[in-house]
């Protein structure tokens, strides 16, 4: 898939910012849709598909956490933050409300460009025809096209896109060790950044929606000191 067919969203209200990273994003090939407010923007996204949402949390109109929360659960898009919010703990909650990155102001516009790519690459990776979109584990059934998972009684709960990305390595890696390391890696590409912390709260997030007690631990198991383990036989 070329570069010109992915759809590149940017939520800011400032023009400026809007503009200079349209402009960057249109030469390296992307389509580009820019919005100044929230309501305008979640009109629009009822109807189109981005790759990657770029997403300012300091919008007029809404909260941007929980307007990227809602996107988490709702789109299949990848998100980026950007935002003058600088402290450690806003970029944690950033990313454990569903973010795949954080980036804050002021910024180059080279690497936001650099940073969709590497989100796009990956996920475009990860998301090969060979990819079962249903899968069953332990009486669960994983349904990553919907973002939907449904339990052994029969609930249904939406996953963050986040989240099925997490699941998604956990199933590829089923009664495998997997380091924390690898998963850092796996899920947050080129930029580390303070990642470490969220993708923890994503592990528990994860457990939370599986009903895995986290003191006792039947499905994702913690092997302190060096990552994790996923017990099932995914179908």
């Amino acid at each position: 898939m070329t570069a010109s067919k992915h759809l590149i969203t940017i939520l800011d209200d400032q023009r400026e910012i809007r503009e200079m990273l349209s402009t960057a994003l249109n030469q390296a090939g992307f389509e580009t849709m820019c919005f100044a407010r929230a309501t305008e923007f979640e009109r629009e996204i009822r109807r189109i598909s981005p790759a990657v949402c770029i997403v300012d949390l300091g919008l007029p109109d809404k909260d941007g956490l929980a307007l990227v929360n809602h996107l988490a659960v709702e789109s299949g898009a990848a998100i980026i933050i950007i935002s003058g919010r600088v402290l450690v703990q806003d970029k944690i909650v950033g990313l454990e409300l569903g973010a795949d990155d954080y980036i804050t102001k002021p910024f180059e516009v080279a690497e936001v460009v650099a940073r969709v790519r590497a989100l796009i690459r990956r996920n475009t990776n990860r998301d090969t025809t060979s990819k079962k979109q249903i899968v069953t584990f332990s009486g669960w059934t994983a349904n990553f096209d919907k973002l939907e998972l449904t339990a052994p009684d029969g609930r249904k709960q939406n996953l963050s896109y986040a989240e099925a990305q997490l699941l998604r390595i956990f199933l590829d890696a089923a009664n495998h060790l997997i380091s924390r390391d690898q998963m850092i890696e796996m899920l947050s590409g080129e930029n580390e950044g303070n990642f470490e912390r969220a993708m923890d709260v994503r592990v528990s997030r994860l457990r939370t929606k599986l009903n895995d007690d986290p003191q006792n631990p039947k499905i994702i198991k913690t092997i302190y000191g060096a990552g994790y383990i996923f017990i099932g036989d995914p179908d």
